[in-house]
């Protein structure tokens, strides 16, 4: 009787090693391949993020470089001059900026190159526009009165200035206007149709001391005005906010009121502008050199930078990403000075 054979199979020490080897080999390509995508990916959602925020605070500020100068009087309108306290200047926290003490008038666009604070060691630029607010017809009809020392006005009830949202309030502006004169004020109270103008307000525009510029010199006769009509108007800046490093901003602020971030991790706001003198164009200036001023102003040219929320997972580094625009100042007189291309 023969015992049946007995056969053993399997794999070799050396086959297995083998074996492991390959499925380590390709569980590394597969990974390396995942975290390339997975860093690829967070790539594109930081630079996304960034450049969603750089849109739309490119986006609003066209918008109101747009409107600069909106039924503003050419060269501006006048403001107190003549040894007088400079004009306080919407300006980032932490700094206290005015107006060129030589400045007669607000003009639609007020320049501040390098003015805002340095960040990454380039010093932002600051600027200030001008505009009549259209949504409250307060020239509509003429001021019923206007107080002997420029303290107040009185508004026509026909145009009621107390409705909700959009009611006159104090840290407004309003322009007044007749044929004599203009002047700017700021609003310090309001009580139902009469607007108050107490000195001492936040801006020093309430200066009925100063030799020029002031209500005062709307007048026809000590106490009597002719007939006067009154117009709210909006100043609006635009700076960086550097006062948290991690977390630079634009801000967006009208009149002196509270400042409002419209771009998040934006840390550059540059601006450069085209003028026409009536013979020639002087392009892409930081400001308006004598003798040109800012109210030859046609064009501003934007340019912003700004940096992912935190750094990328791959290089500890932040992703940065940068935009630019050219708006022409439709509302501003227009002079077609550009040299036609050859």
């Amino acid at each position: 009787m023969k015992r049946g054979l007995r056969t053993e199979s399997g794999f070799s020490l050396l086959e297995v090693l083998v074996a492991m080897t390959i499925t380590l080999v390709a569980l590394g390509v597969a990974f390396s391949a995942f975290e390339g995508v997975s860093g690829a990916r967070e790539a594109a959602t930081l630079l996304t993020d960034n450049n969603q925020s750089l849109r739309t605070s490119l986006n609003l500020m066209t918008r109101d470089l747009l409107s600069a100068g909106r039924d503003v009087l050419v060269g501006g309108i006048p403001i107190p001059s003549g040894n007088v306290v400079p004009l306080v200047r919407p300006s980032p926290a932490g700094t206290a900026l005015t107006f060129p003490a030589g400045n007669i008038t607000l003009q639609a666009v007020t320049p501040g190159p390098g003015l805002g604070p340095v960040v990454n060691g380039i010093a932002t630029d600051l600027l200030t526009i001008l505009m009549v607010d259209t949504s409250l017809p307060l020239d509509s009809q003429f001021l019923t009165n206007v107080a002997g020392d420029g303290s107040s006005v009185t508004v026509d009830p026909a145009t009621p200035i107390d409705t909700p949202g959009n009611r006159i309030q104090p840290g407004d502006l309003i322009w007044l206007s007749n044929s004599l004169n203009n002047a700017i004020q700021m609003v310090t109270g309001r009580a139902g149709q009469t607007i108050q103008f107490a000195p001492g307000d936040p801006m020093n525009l309430n200066q009925r001391g100063a030799q020029r510029g002031t209500v005062l010199q709307m007048q026809q006769a000590p106490g009597v005005y002719p007939p006067t009509t009154a117009r709210r108007v909006l100043m609006i800046s635009y700076y960086i906010d550097a006062s948290n490093p991690a977390r630079p901003s634009l801000m967006r602020r009208t009149n002196l009121g509270q400042d409002r971030a419209v771009g998040i991790d934006i840390e550059n706001l540059q601006i450069t502008y085209d003028l026409v003198d009536g013979t020639a164009t002087v392009a892409n200036v930081d400001a308006p050199v004598a003798p040109n001023t800012p109210a030859q102003i046609r064009k501003a040219n934007v340019f912003l930078s700004g940096r992912s929320h935190r750094p990328w997972s791959r290089t500890r580094q932040f992703l940065r990403n940068t935009l630019s625009t050219q708006v022409s100042l439709r509302s501003l007189s227009y002079m077609d000075r550009y040299p036609a291309e050859e």
